[in-house]
């Protein structure tokens, strides 16, 4: 019955209801491009950490994030970690934004990786064409597809100038995005430094294999205490986190899309809350009723959280149908959002929190109600 009395009350208005409908997949619609879009950013942040095959990283003392590694290291802090016990590899790794010249005129900018792949530490993924064998041919570097239009290029075989030389695009990834919208470039280590102009043995950073059984934290004491100058020594999740809040938080990307979320959530709940108390105001006079024929304010007060739950419900199906749809569109972009099982289930959450809260005023109104007004009428 309880249901019955929320399902009519909400149908009796269907102008009202479609307004409460809409303020709900306004803010659920809002909330997941803003989140979606911060756990897009913050994937792409760290996409290139988490996919290395290390268990530290060494950096130049102060490094800001996976593209910015500062002033290269010699090949003492190598030497110096290979000698460190519980140490099973040490590989180079070279990162650098670079300037691209496209054929057909302008230029823009890249990150350019150098990476010996058979190394195992770190080597593209999702190759759709060429592979790594084809990078190692002179001249050659692999490109993302996504970035054609910001390159100036078709696909394979186009050429182009980075920094201090020529290249030709041998292999081609399938988004690998990067959030800095400079796309990521992969090369061998050698060709790499000769396009920077840097010394044959420097590195941007070193990733460091454990021998199995090595305790991280153990080594990583141990590495700090041999290794001299300017350098310091990340665990893979720390480097993560190090890089997320270099470019979500210092430039403030990571604020505004948590504000434009929690905006969402404020218009939301206001909507709907308007909308239920404006409901709740026109059947005040069936709620004395129900009071005069002896219902419970708990009974009444299930019928008004009844209405709300039904409206959240009706209205997050539409909403997530809706955001996933904007999602898929998203894909292939330089800036895709993501959905995950656990972001879906926290908007039910919220849109269920944000109905209650607004079923508050609501109830506030009936609780005030004399059962004696249905004698009046």
């Amino acid at each position: 019955m309880i249901l019955t009395l929320a399902f009519r009350n909400l149908f009796h208005d269907r102008i009202r209801l479609a307004v409460t409908l809409v303020g709900i997949l306004f803010s659920i619609v809002l909330v997941a491009i803003q989140l979606g879009m911060y756990l897009g950013s913050s994937r792409m942040i760290t996409s290139m950490i988490e996919r290395s095959n290390s268990d530290l990283w060494i950096m130049t003392y102060g490094a800001k994030s996976f593209e910015e590694g500062g002033i290269l290291l010699s090949t003492r802090e190598r030497h110096q970690a290979l000698a460190t016990p519980g140490v099973k590899s040490v590989v180079p790794l070279v990162v650098a934004f670079a300037e691209w010249r496209k054929p057909e005129g302008g230029s823009t900018r890249v990150v350019l990786v150098g990476t010996d792949a058979e190394d195992g530490a770190l080597e593209p993924w999702s190759l759709v064409e060429g592979t790594w064998q084809d990078i190692k041919s002179p001249d050659a570097i692999s490109a993302d597809d996504t970035y054609f239009r910001e390159l100036g290029i078709n696909g394979i075989g186009d050429t182009a100038q980075i920094a201090m030389g020529r290249v030709k695009v041998k292999a081609l990834t399938h988004r690998i995005r990067s959030f800095t919208q400079s796309p990521y470039v992969f090369t061998t280590l050698s060709r790499a430094r000769s396009l920077l102009g840097a010394e044959s043995d420097k590195a941007t950073y070193y990733l460091v294999q454990l021998e199995p059984g090595a305790d991280v934290e153990t080594v990583r004491r141990e590495l700090l205490n041999r290794l001299e100058g300017n350098a310091e020594v990340l665990t893979k999740a720390e480097f993560e986190d190090r890089s997320l809040r270099q470019w979500l938080f210092r430039t403030g990307a990571g604020l505004a899309l948590i504000g434009g979320a929690l905006l969402g959530i404020l218009v939301g709940t206001v909507i709907v809350a308007q909308t239920l108390y404006s409901s709740t105001k026109d059947h005040l006079n069936e709620f004395a009723t129900l009071r005069a024929l002896g219902s419970s304010s708990g009974y009444i007060y299930k019928v008004i959280l009844a209405q709300a739950g039904l409206s959240a419900g009706i209205g997050y199906v539409l909403g997530i149908m809706i955001s996933l749809g904007i999602l898929y569109i998203s894909r292939n972009t330089p800036l895709p959002l993501v959905m995950t099982p656990g972001l879906a289930v926290a908007l039910l959450g919220l849109t269920l929190f944000m109905s209650a809260v607004s079923a508050i005023s609501a109830i506030i109104k009936v609780t005030r109600i004399d059962p004696a007004t249905v004698f009046n009428r």
